[in-house]
Order: structure tokens, then C-alpha cells, then sequence
């Protein structure tokens, strides 16, 4: 999918032409300023969402419809900044479609609210982004290690992280 830095006409363009779209039309609805950017490319929707709005932006798409929260997941930009990109991959089963949010987290302050209130699904993916990345969920029930041991130190999925790790 690549850094999302597509411009402001692209995402009028992409809104205005996917405006019968159910994610699009209750986010522009409920949350008009949540959504910085739009992608549509290859069929997939991708929205990019202002880190505050992340919550309120999943409460408004499940009442909207999609049901199912597919997968958390997030990628190193390193060197560049915003350094990370939080994926959200959501599904309606009734509606059948998919939307992918988006979220660009700054390496001065990786932190982003937790979504588990609104998918518990969610818990477990957001343990892994912590664990292996070093974003931290704010909200979330536990936020802990899921995958090394507690006294690991460091994020092995940083691309700074040194090769033979810290010694």
C-alpha cells in the first residue's frame, strides 16, 4: 500500500466518486474532519484517519454496518516521519464490503487510543503492534507482551533495531 501522501484533491476526488460507499457516507456524516485522506485503488477503500479520531471513527463504521475487525497490523517508515502507519482492515458481512483505516503515528509520540472497546478482537493485535513495534494503546484492558518475554528490551520490528539485537 505504501506511506499514504496522496493529495487533499485526490481524497475530494476519491470521496466524491465512492460518496455511495456506507463507511464513507456515515464518516463524512458523524465525523467530517476524522477522515485526512482517501485511496481507492484495486478495489480496496483506504482512509486514512486523524489519530484522535480512531475510536470514534470504528464506533461510527460498526453502527454503520461492518461487523468484523479483520486484523490490527503496522508498518516502520524509518527514517521517514510520520515513522509508523497503524492498518485497520474492517469488513461488512451484510453489505460486503472492506475498508482499510489508516493511522500515521509520529516516533516522538507513539501512542494511539485502543479500539477494543469497540472490537474485543482487537486486544490481541494491539498487544502484538506493542510488543513488536512499541506503539502504545491508550485505553487498552491489558497492554502488555504478548510475544517476547517481559524483560525483552527493545521493538524487533523497528527498523532500527539492531540486527543481532542489544547486548
Amino acid at each position: 500500500m505504501g506511506l499514504v501522501t496522496d493529495t487533499a484533491e485526490n481524497k475530494d476526488a476519491v470521496l466524491a466518486a465512492r460518496a455511495d460507499h456506507r463507511a464513507i457516507l456515515a464518516l463524512t456524516e458523524h465525523l467530517p474532519n476524522a477522515i485526512l485522506n482517501a485511496k481507492f485503488d484495486r478495489g480496496e477503500l483506504t482512509l486514512t484517519i486523524a489519530r484522535e479520531s480512531i475510536l470514534a471513527a470504528c464506533q461510527t463504521v460498526q453502527a454503520a454496518g461492518y461487523n468484523f475487525l479483520a486484523d490490527v497490523t503496522c508498518v516502520d517508515w524509518y527514517p521517514n516521519q510520520p515513522r509508523f502507519q497503524l492498518s485497520y482492515h474492517i469488513l461488512s458481512h451484510s453489505l460486503k464490503q472492506r475498508i482499510r483505516f489508516a493511522v500515521l503515528v509520529e516516533e516522538s509520540d507513539p501512542s494511539v487510543d485502543s479500539i477494543t472497546g469497540v472490537w474485543p478482537a482487537a486486544n490481541f493485535y494491539e498487544r502484538e503492534v506493542f510488543d513488536l513495534f512499541g506503539v502504545r494503546f491508550g485505553g487498552h484492558p491489558n497492554l502488555r507482551r504478548i510475544l517476547l518475554p517481559e524483560d525483552f528490551h527493545g521493538n524487533p520490528l523497528r527498523k532500527d533495531f539492531p540486527v543481532e539485537g542489544y547486548r
